[in-house]
């Protein structure tokens, strides 16, 4: 880029540093090798106008080197699009112009050398952001904009509450589900299945009041609680995702089925809000 102006460009959530040779997304360094670096800097000197194939032999390749230049570049040019998250079929940053090269198509602010180098935003700066920068903002690991707090802590919360009527409902209609067993298993395999029913569930309601409470009162430390937990809350969700077919001669096999198959998402799902809700101890790890 030209002395007079900054080494520093930004685009979106991205930020290219020239001087420190560094692609940032919201803060967050990311590895890019050197010859997509050189061609994502090229880019951004001309935006908005044709940068020819050329052109970027030229300024990736000195004139004594010999390479397979097309492939090489295309190469450089795929890797570039992946730590952006472009494509080349609907692209956001890097355009194709077809026979003749590329062209940088979103907006780009460079700051000049008066501004101060922006710092890494912290995290939960994030988090507190008002509505319309969180819209704009994107997860740091999710890639999708951050959702408001409230939302995902109340779905979690509402997970919850299905498990624990789930658990308290069974226990209630513990003869029928001994009925049940008994029409289609052995004596010993129906008492092994009220037994596991009874334990999963005692164990299960407290774990489920307090999860609620935590996403209830907004429990800061919910996310890294969550992911010690989870193995175990995995393999007791992954259990109760049978329960239905305990209804398949009420319901069929096929409802029973398609029932099982959406339990088995919904602890992945969990896991999901509390990364969106508890940014601050997710992207500490990046």
């Amino acid at each position: 880029m030209p002395e007079s102006k900054s080494k520093i460009a930004r685009f979106g959530v991205f930020e290219l540093d020239l001087d420190a040779g560094e692609l940032r997304k919201n803060g967050v360094r990311l590895r890019l090798q050197e010859q997509p670096f050189q061609v994502l800097a090229e880019l951004l000197q001309h935006p908005g106008d044709v940068v020819t194939r050329e052109d970027l032999r030229h300024k990736l390749w000195p004139s004594n080197t010999f390479v397979d230049f097309d492939h090489s570049l295309n190469t450089a040019v795929n890797k570039l699009r992946e730590a952006l998250g472009d494509s080349a079929s609907n692209p956001r940053f890097v355009e194709t112009v077809a026979r003749r090269g590329y062209r940088f198509i979103a907006p780009v602010h460079t700051p000049t050398n008066a501004e101060s180098s922006p710092q890494p935003a912290p995290a939960e700066s994030i988090v507190q952001r008002n509505p319309s920068q969180s819209a704009r903002a994107l997860h740091p690991e999710l890639d999708i904009p951050i959702p408001h707090r409230a939302l995902t802590r109340g779905l979690f919360a509402l997970i919850q509450l299905m498990y624990l009527i789930f658990y308290v409902v069974a226990l209630f209609r513990l003869h029928a589900i001994q009925n049940i067993a008994d029409s289609f298993l052995p004596q010993w395999a129906a008492l092994t299945l009220v037994a596991a029913v009874m334990i999963t569930a005692g164990v299960g309601i407290p774990l489920r009041c307090y999860l609620m409470s935590a996403a209830g009162f907004d429990y800061q430390r919910l996310g890294e609680k969550f992911r010690q937990v989870f193995p175990f809350v995995l393999a007791w969700d992954q259990l109760w995702a049978i329960a239905p077919f305990l209804l398949m001669q009420k319901i069929g096999l096929g409802a029973a089925f398609a029932a099982c198959a959406a339990l088995l998402y919904v602890p992945f799902s969990e896991r999901t809000l509390i990364r969106m809700a508890y940014v601050k101890r997710e992207s500490a790890k990046v």
